[in-house]
């Protein structure tokens, strides 16, 4: 038993490392960081994390537009462009190891896509600038990209699940004991 929660813990502290490096050390508040890592073995609760994540960084950018804008103002908007753009990055891997590996996100990928199209849409919001150019464009193909993913993951995860009833069951047993043995790997980033 103790040399499966040494295990455990190593495996944690390795996630942790992974997404800080992943995202920068200046990108995820320690809050943020261990909210993922909370959400580390059930898929749809680490979307879930993402999504608050990035429903913070939209919240930061829309507060930063309504400020009278200062000489930082474009400096600042590329900052959070930036992170905007690596977080949701992140998320995206997630989607695609998920996706391959059959994960039963059907309950979170409506608000997710709902959630692409409001981000798409604070990021076109701030006047053009050459301050954050590239990374609005980053961060917007990477919603692109993510919004195309979940398309095609809610029309494959339902058929894939209506073909497969059993793996639905399994996804239900690893979500209501994530830390199982035969849980699943942990999450790719």
């Amino acid at each position: 038993m103790r040399f499966r929660g040494v295990v455990a813990l190593a495996a944690m502290l390795l996630a942790v490392g992974v997404a800080r490096a992943q995202a920068g050390d200046d990108m995820l508040s320690q809050k943020e960081v261990e909210s993922l890592r909370d959400a580390a073995y059930v898929p749809t609760d680490r979307v879930l994390a993402y999504e608050k994540i990035l429903n913070d960084r939209e919240k930061m950018i829309d507060d930063l537009m309504k400020k009278p804008h200062h000489v930082t103002f474009g400096p600042d908007m590329h900052d959070l462009m930036d992170q905007f753009g690596a977080i949701a990055g992140e998320l995206n891997d997630n989607l695609d190891e998920y996706s391959a590996r059959h994960r039963d996100l059907r309950k979170v990928l409506p608000k997710l896509l709902a959630a692409t199209e409001r981000w798409s849409t604070v990021l076109r919001a701030p006047a053009d600038d050459d301050a954050y150019k590239v990374v609005r464009k980053i961060a917007l193909d990477a919603v692109k990209d993510m919004k195309d993913s979940v398309q095609e993951m809610e029309t494959s995860q339902e058929k894939y699940f209506k073909e497969h009833p059993e793996a639905a069951k399994e996804e239900k047993a690893r979500r209501d004991n994530p830390h199982a043995p035969d849980s699943g790997e942990p999450p790719p980033h």
